[in-house]
C-alpha cells in the first residue's frame, strides 16, 4: 500500500466524519470511521517531513492552507466565525515546525528537545486547534519511531495513542488504532505523485468543508 492510497484512504474517512459532525452528529458510525483519518494524516506528516527537498516550502504549503480552511472550517462546523476552535492544518504546521526544531536540535539535550515538544502541545491548546496536544503528540510518536522498523515501530505508536487517548480524550477516540492496520501495509512507496494531486489533496479539505457550509 504506497503513499497515494493512504491518502485516499484519510481523505475519504475525514469527508466522512465531517459529514457526520455536521448532518448527522446524533450517529456515531461516522465519527467512528472517521478516526482513522487523523493518524494517518500525522503518519503522512512525517514521512513527508523526512523525504521532502524543501521543508520551508512544505511548512509554508501548510500554513496558507491553514489560513485558507479557516473560514470554511468556522461555517461549517460553528455557522459562523469562530475563534474557539481552528483547523487541523494549524495542527499539522505546529508539528511540523516542532520537527524541524527537534532536528536542528538532535545533538542537543534531552531537557531542550522536551521543551520544544511541550511547547508544540502547549500552542496547539492555547490555540484550540483541531486534536490540540493529542495531535502533537501523535505527530511526535510517529517522529521519534521514524527509523524503528514498521511492526516494532506501530506497537509503540499504538501504545502511545492508546494511552493518550485514555487520558485526553473519548472512548471514541481508541478506535483511531484502527488506522495503524492501513499503516502496516504501507510499503514505503509514494505511487502516482504529480503537483496537481498534490495540491488536489490539500484543496479538498477547504473544498468539501465549503460545500458542507453551504448544504448547511
Amino acid at each position: 500500500m504506497n503513499s497515494l492510497i493512504l491518502k485516499l484512504i484519510a481523505l475519504t474517512t475525514m469527508i466522512i466524519d465531517h459529514y457526520g459532525a455536521i448532518f448527522q452528529p446524533g450517529n456515531l458510525t461516522f465519527r467512528l470511521i472517521g478516526r482513522l483519518a487523523f493518524p494517518i494524516y500525522c503518519f503522512l506528516l512525517v514521512e513527508g517531513f523526512f523525504h521532502t527537498k524543501d521543508v520551508k516550502k512544505y511548512s509554508l504549503r501548510l500554513f496558507l492552507f491553514a489560513l485558507i480552511s479557516e473560514l470554511p472550517f468556522d461555517y461549517a462546523f460553528f455557522g459562523g466565525i469562530y475563534w474557539g476552535h481552528q483547523n487541523i492544518f494549524f495542527t499539522l504546521f505546529i508539528g511540523l515546525i516542532a520537527m524541524i526544531l527537534l532536528e536542528k536540535s538532535k545533538d542537543g539535550s534531552y531537557i531542550t528537545k522536551l521543551l520544544v515538544g511541550l511547547s508544540a502541545a502547549f500552542i496547539a491548546t492555547v490555540l484550540s486547534t483541531d486534536y490540540a496536544y493529542i495531535g502533537i503528540i501523535y505527530i511526535l510518536a510517529f517522529y521519534y519511531t521514524h527509523w524503528i522498523p514498521s511492526l516494532k515501530r506501530l506497537t509503540i505508536v499504538a501504545a502511545i495513542m492508546f494511552l493518550t487517548n485514555m487520558i485526553g480524550s473519548s472512548g471514541l477516540q481508541q478506535y483511531s488504532l484502527l488506522a495503524l492496520i492501513p499503516l502496516m501495509m504501507y510499503n514505503n512507496k509514494q505511487g502516482l505523485k504529480n503537483k496537481i494531486l498534490q495540491l488536489s489533496f490539500y484543496a479538498a479539505y477547504p473544498l468539501h468543508l465549503l460545500l458542507f457550509a453551504i448544504l448547511k
